[in-house]
């Protein structure tokens, strides 16, 4: 069997989400999906497809691994070339399963669980009423789920609500007044409140504050008892985040803006995060994925990934989650799009009651249907071609 051709189509969604069809002269094609790639990503694919005819489609790691060397002067190491690379990882994984008649997660040593815990993202960030923020979470529980993460950095880009018309945001500094941190923590109170002791809340700060804020915050919201305060500064500095880590008992949780096992390694060795978090579909696909989870667990560190994909990269994450030990709960970030279960050919939410249940179907289990997403295309790319 080899590969005939590569092909991407691109959707709207909460990002860019763009999938990756591999076809071979079998017949058997395979689909993936990345994000946070945009039109870099699909042109990378489209000046890699001539290294990708007529090779074997189930030399995933060596496929990989040759392309991302012969391109390291143009990013091997993170951005647009690797989140390009992970979604042809993806289209690989599927193929190979569908062409071996077995689930992706048969191929990578079996799975440790059968269903995978979901989280859901409320995606809608509520004022301080507490009506509308229980209406808000109600909604999430009536579905099922056991596990909800809120903003609380809504105020990051200067959204101004009906209750604070007198309040201005300056965007570039990090360090937020009394006003705003105690509107967060007022947020966190009452989500926490509305969701009841049952249902465990995370809460997502998008790197938007500095070290002594993102602390203080920290220790704010210690009663809580949060599942995680995620990514409360930016990536950069290691040792910073380490510190933040070291000064509460507020789980600290990040690692979406990172790429491969090397750029999470001294994250890992150095314990500056308690929970790690890659997106599966951006940073290297699953087989990449799978190694920053062993790493992990090496150091008693959950992997709870972070998860804005369609079904196609959702299944595909659940596929590499059921096979890791030190899994904790994956993210789902549609509950505001009604097409969710209309993208597959399946017709069907693969999650149900805050859980994605692992079947026997091959490949990563679920099928794009085509001329429906088609809809939601993105515009300005092209279809399949």
């Amino acid at each position: 069997m080899k590969i005939t051709a590569v092909k991407t189509a691109a959707t709207l969604g909460h990002c860019m989400h763009l999938w990756v069809k591999v076809e071979t002269d079998a017949g058997i094609t395979g689909i993936g999906e990345c994000v946070h790639g945009e039109e870099e990503a699909i042109a990378i694919l489209k000046a890699l497809e001539p290294r990708l005819i007529g090779r074997d489609p189930f030399a995933i790691d060596a496929t990989f691994e040759d392309l991302r060397r012969r391109h390291v002067f143009q990013g091997g190491f993170a951005g647009a070339l690797i989140t390009a690379l992970t979604g042809l990882e993806i289209a690989l994984w599927d193929l190979k399963g569908k062409a071996l008649e077995v689930p992706v997660y048969e191929l990578m040593g079996g799975k440790f669980r059968d269903k995978i815990r979901v989280y859901a993202d409320c995606e809608v960030s509520p004022g301080l009423d507490f009506d509308e923020t229980k209406r808000m979470v109600d909604e999430i529980l009536e579905r099922g789920f056991t596990a909800l993460k809120i903003d609380l950095d809504i105020f990051a880009y200067g959204h101004i609500g009906s209750e604070t018309e007198h309040y201005v945001k300056d965007v570039f500094n990090m360090t937020p007044n009394k006003w705003e941190h105690d509107r967060m923590v007022k947020l966190a109170e009452m989500v926490c409140e509305a969701a009841g002791p049952e249902v465990e809340v995370a809460c997502d700060l998008h790197t938007r504050l500095d070290k002594h804020s993102a602390i203080r915050l920290a220790r704010d919201l210690e009663h809580l008892n949060l599942m995680w305060l995620e990514e409360p500064i930016p990536p950069e500095n290691v040792d910073t985040m380490r510190e933040i880590t070291a000064a509460t008992s507020t789980p600290i949780c990040a690692g979406e803006n990172l790429y491969l096992r090397s750029g999470f390694r001294e994250w890992i060795e150095k314990h500056a995060v308690d929970i790690i978090m890659p997106d599966i579909p951006k940073c290297g696909g699953l087989s990449e994925c799978r190694k920053i989870a062993n790493m992990a667990e090496i150091y008693s560190m959950p992997f709870a990934p972070h998860n804005v994909s369609s079904p196609i990269g959702t299944m595909a994450s659940a596929q590499v989650c059921a096979t890791i030990p030190n899994f904790l709960v994956l993210e789902f970030h549609w509950t505001q799009r009604d097409w969710w279960s209309t993208i597959i050919t399946e017709k069907r939410d693969i999650i149900k009651n805050g859980f994605i249940e692992i079947d026997n179907a091959p490949g990563i289990g679920v099928t794009l249907d085509e001329e429906v997403a088609k809809e939601h295309q993105f515009p300005g790319t092209s279809w399949f071609e």
